[in-house]
């Protein structure tokens, strides 16, 4: 411990602004105010020894006893100059520590009785702990000075030769520019070793923030050095190329392009790649033919948004209205869109989804691509991925050959200004490949959202992000595309529209928008809702509404020649009338037949334009056992066919049929409308129903049709295309539709009204088609 004596003074008092003064510390500073030179003169008249404390705020103009520290130090006032203006310059000399015990006046200056710190020779004890403090602290005060370029280091000579622990501490402490609080603790601090330990700890955290300015100072400094370097040698490079006469504008472009990149928030690897490019274009002659590449390739790098996307509009409710106003069904898809928006909402680290609508053609798949771009608030690109052959389409041509340039995916992200448009690939069940490479390979890595976020494309051979774009694609069919590129969306299929979902589309988006194209208005062009169904029904045959569209664009254009040429106030589309516009009706639809028959059964099938009705017809005659099937049919109908013949023969007796039949009996199949290709194994239990009554001389329920495939063991198996084969049923008239039992869940799809006017009949066994098909006696007699 170190020991020391008090001594009381009554001592005038000066608190100091920014700065504190120790013991042993020799320094001049101005005096101002008036109080603080009545202390000085009061000091002057007597011994000359004053007490300076600092204040604790600096701004303060007027201290009261708060104000100020009241540990300070006693100093010797060693010389006074008055300067203009009537401030004092004083000098003084630190000589111990002081506290203020008492402030005995404060008008006109400051006095106080003041307790004084003395240290004696006798009562310092240099043991090895205040022995190894010093030490330290010497050497702590030589590295601050190494550091520092402000004070001399001829001052580490006098340091050195300091014996007392607290003189030496003082004597550095003035030296090093320290905040007033650590000044202050140090001036509080009265035992000597905990003085020096307390000085070791501020030293080493100063030198430690003065070895992060030299690093900051040394970096600032290096970069300088490169940017004077840069500059020198570009004028340099300007006189060389004023010497050759050539014109000095590459420079203001160099410095454009360097503007440019530097604006934009890239990848590292990308602006380096484009400061490399800038530096070749600075070295080339402008009259080389490369420069004009390097331009190009520049202009790509700055014009694709690197660093630019939109907001999206995360707003669920205004979502779904702007889809349902655009679009009418499509429930599957809205509902997954409407899905990818709520989860945007939790969490804004969700890849874009990447969809597949799949479905016949005019149904509205490239259009409602565009309605989910304005639902959620983004840019909208589209590209037409129909008779795309080259790999170079998708990925773009290495800068290797003349006339080089970024692929379709990169060109159309320029294009939207937006690094997460929404992106519709269109007819990606088109894709062809030949010689040149497989674009459908090349899409693998844009449509995988593991791999997208580092496209690579081969013109620009810099990763681009394709994580944030909602892609979508379009297709008629799955068939045409390759397995791996399927696996790597999620399909949503659209099916054909039902003829009220037409009628719908028609009267609530159709005709709108062409009396709009066509300078018309509900007041002068008026069509009856039965008309529109007469188009549908008769018109048309498509399981979108293309055509629709087109022959109600058709019966705009001659309404609004009648109305010029004629000067019509108005004209009307009817029944009665439409046959003038459109002419004679296309299309017809089977109907029933007007009584029950033997071997002609009414089977369903499915087409890329809906559903149809199939009459299958079936002679018998004597023969030789043949079988003829006609009717344009392809090989999996045919192979139905056979399994069909094969039940039937294992089972004759059960079905009342004669078993040597096939001997000296020959069938023949025919499938009505023979120019069309008919194909599946659907039509299985409809051609064993035929064979079946036509060998058994039973007639077939008119009003009953049927869809499955059969089984050798009569087995009914499940089929597709139940929604549009009913639909077809309903059209026709029919009153009972004969379904495998395993398609008891695609009832759901059917529309409630339709549901309601067919009876439905699920079966598993050729057995149960047989009963509810074939018309017993009394029925016959009944129906005739």
């Amino acid at each position: 411990m170190s020991q020391f004596t008090y001594v009381n003074k009554t001592l005038p008092l000066i608190p100091l602004r920014g700065i504190s003064i120790f013991p042993h510390m020799v320094v001049h500073f101005d005096v101002g105010r008036e109080k603080s030179i009545s202390a000085l003169e009061k000091s002057m008249m007597e011994d000359a020894t004053i007490f300076l404390c600092s204040q604790k705020d600096a701004k303060i103009n007027d201290p009261t006893v708060d104000d100020f520290y009241h540990i300070g130090t006693i100093a010797k006032i060693k010389q006074m100059l008055k300067l203009p203006g009537g401030s004092i310059r004083v000098l003084i000399e630190g000589i111990n520590r002081g506290r203020i015990i008492e402030i005995i006046q404060e008008e006109p200056h400051f006095a106080a009785n003041i307790e004084e710190l003395v240290y004696g020779e006798k009562d310092v004890v240099k043991d090895v702990n205040m022995e190894a403090a010093m030490r330290l602290v010497i050497n702590d005060f030589e590295e601050y000075l190494s550091y520092n370029d402000r004070i001399s280091s001829d001052v580490m000579i006098t340091v050195a030769d300091i014996d007392d622990p607290g003189r030496l501490a003082d004597v550095i402490a003035s030296y090093i520019h320290l905040k007033l609080e650590d000044d202050q603790k140090i001036l509080e601090t009265f035992d000597l070793y905990e003085r020096l330990e307390l000085l070791h700890k501020i030293l080493q955290e100063e030198i430690e923030v003065l070895k992060i300015e030299e690093k900051i100072n040394q970096r600032v400094r290096k970069q300088i050095n490169q940017v004077q370097k840069e500059y020198y040698l570009r004028e340099q490079i300007k006189a060389i190329q004023k010497e050759l006469g050539q014109d000095d504008d590459i420079m203001a472009e160099v410095e454009a392009y360097e503007e440019k990149i530097d604006k934009i928030k890239m990848p590292k690897e990308v602006k380096e790649k484009a400061k490399k490019e800038i530096g070749r274009l600075l070295k080339l002659s402008p009259h080389s033919p490369e420069t004009g590449v390097i331009r190009t390739y520049l202009d790509w790098i700055i014009d694709l948004p690197w660093d630019k996307e939109t907001k999206d509009k995360i707003d669920i409710k205004k979502a779904r209205e702007t889809l349902n106003k655009d679009h009418y069904g499509l429930e599957d898809v809205k509902e997954r869109i409407l899905e990818f928006i709520a989860i945007r909402k939790l969490t804004k680290s969700m890849k874009g989804p990447i969809i597949c609508l799949v479905g016949p053609p005019g149904v509205g798949k490239t259009s409602i691509a565009r309605s989910i771009a304005n639902a959620i608030n983004r840019k909208f690109v589209r590209m037409s991925l129909g008779g795309v052959r080259d790999e170079a389409e998708i990925r773009g041509h290495r800068r290797t050959y003349i006339g080089a340039m970024p692929g379709s995916i990169i060109n159309s992200m320029k294009k939207s200004k937006s690094k997460n448009p929404v992106f519709l690939l269109d007819e990606i069940d088109k894709l062809s490949s030949d010689y040149r490479g497989d674009p459908a390979s090349a899409l693998l890595e844009v449509l995988d959202p593991e791999q997208n976020s580092t496209f690579t494309d081969h013109y620009l051979d810099v990763p681009f992000d394709l994580s944030k774009v909602l892609f979508i694609t379009t297709a008629n069919t799955t068939t045409t595309i390759p397995k791996p590129l399927l696996d790597r969306m999620e399909v949503i299929r659209i099916p054909g529209y039902t003829d009220d979902e037409k009628l719908q589309i028609a009267l609530n988006h159709l005709i709108p928008k062409q009396l709009k194209e066509h300078g018309l208005s509900k007041d002068n062009f008026i069509i009856s809702e039965s008309t529109v169904k007469a188009i549908i029904n008769h018109y048309t045959r498509e399981a979108g509404v293309r055509d629709l569209e087109r022959n109600i664009a058709n019966l705009c254009r001659k309404a609004a020649k009648r109305i010029i040429e004629e000067n019509l106030g108005v004209v009307r589309i009817n029944r009665g009338n439409i046959s003038n516009y459109l002419g004679a009706e296309k299309y017809r639809f089977d109907l029933l037949e007007e009584e029950n028959q033997i071997g002609v059964a009414t089977g369903l099938a499915w087409t890329a334009v809906g559903g149809e009705t199939l009459s299958i017809e079936v002679n018998t005659m004597k023969g030789t056992g043949k079988t003829q099937l006609t009717g344009k049919l392809g090989d999996v109908m045919k192979e139905s066919a056979m399994a069909g013949i094969s039940y039937i023969r294992a089972n004759s007796q059960i079905l009342g049929i004669e078993s040597d039949f096939y001997k000296d009996m020959d069938i023949h199949i025919h499938v009505p409308e023979g120019a069309i290709p008919k194909d599946g194994p659907s039509a299985g239990i409809t051609i064993a129903t035929a064979v079946i009554s036509a060998l058994s001389n039973t007639p077939i329920r008119k009003d009953v049709a049927m869809t499955g495939e059969i089984t050798l063991r009569g087995r009914v198996l499940p089929v597709g295309g139940i929604k549009e084969k009913v639909l077809a049923a309903n059209r026709m008239g029919v009153k009972k539709v004969i379904l495998p039992g395993d398609n008891r869940k695609d009832l759901e799809e059917i529309p409630e009204k339709v549901r309601k006017k067919i009876d439905f009949v699920f079966v598993k066994n050729m057995d149960e088609v047989l009963e509810h098909a074939l018309v017993k006696g009394n029925d016959n007699h009944e129906d005739s």
